[in-house]
């Protein structure tokens, strides 16, 4: 039986120690990190991504941005007050909640944030440097994959990775991620001839594509290592990962509860992003 890679606990591991990290550099003068959050429209599942951003923000000793506008602003005005952030030098980290509304171009508006700013790790610069093993800010949700991974003692080295999903968010940089620590990577999606094969041959999995139970249980190799990143809303309410979770709880070692598992680091991962950013390696 699989055990639980409990990805709530370890962020709250990770927010108390940026907090006291927080606490110590002010106390030498340091900045006090500010992170800004920018909301565009009325989508219900945005402003609740967005409040448990702010509230860790202000949990760990953050200055806290929100920038919240209507879904009729038009590109020019939203890239006219992210430039404003980025010159604002008490703002060390934006984040643009995605999805925008529809009418906006959201290449363009990540692009417009600064790579140096860019707490999403999205910004075509880093995920460059990121292609080409150099230090930049990572996307969070693949970094928060890989601390839940370092948590199993697993060592990924040799080891068959198998990512399930091609997004530019989650999919292609975890891929990278995982080639860092010499693992041998395989990327499945729409146009696998054989994803069941492909799963069943993975010591490490990486379910990232936003769909129901995609994965069944049975195709988990003994042992192997689950880590569900999808998020599904089922008709009676409650949510899922892209996973059949209990029956790959009985062939896993370790593997990610949905929810509480992935979503926790990744929040964390944004806020040690934006610590990066303001004090570098201080």
């Amino acid at each position: 039986m699989a055990r639980i890679l409990d990805g709530k606990a370890l962020a709250s591991q990770v927010r108390q120690n940026l907090k006291e990290r927080v606490a110590e550099g002010i106390q030498v003068g340091l900045p006090q990190p500010g992170l800004a959050t920018v909301l565009v429209g009325d989508d219900p599942a945005s402003h609740v991504y967005v409040k448990f951003k702010r509230r860790a923000c202000d949990e760990v000793g953050f200055q806290n941005f929100h920038i919240e506008l209507p879904a009729d602003t038009t590109q020019g005005e939203l890239l006219s007050k992210i430039d404003e952030l980025n010159t604002n030098p008490e703002v060390h980290g934006i984040l643009v909640q995605l999805p925008l509304p529809k009418g906006l171009d959201e290449a363009a508006v990540l692009q417009a944030v600064s790579p140096l700013k860019d707490a999403d790790g999205f910004h075509p610069m880093n995920q460059g440097a990121l292609m080409q093993g150099k230090q930049s800010l990572r996307p969070c949700t693949p970094l928060g994959i890989m601390s839940l991974i370092e948590a199993s003692g697993v060592d990924l080295n040799g080891k068959k990775a198998v990512v399930v999903g091609r997004s530019n968010i989650v999919g292609k940089p975890i891929a990278l991620m995982l080639l860092e620590k010499h693992a041998t990577v395989s990327i499945c999606h729409s146009r696998t001839a054989d994803l069941a094969a492909e799963v069943r041959a993975a010591d490490v999995l990486i379910a990232a594509v936003g769909r129901a139970h995609l994965v069944q249980g049975q195709w988990i190799k003994e042992g192997a290592v689950v880590i569900d990143v999808g998020i599904n809303r089922l008709e009676d309410g409650s949510l899922t990962g892209d996973v059949d979770f209990e029956k790959a709880s009985e062939r896993a070692s370790w593997i990610t509860p949905v929810p509480g598992g992935v979503g926790p680091m990744t929040i964390a991962m944004l806020l040690s992003n934006t610590l990066d950013a303001a004090w570098g390696n201080k």
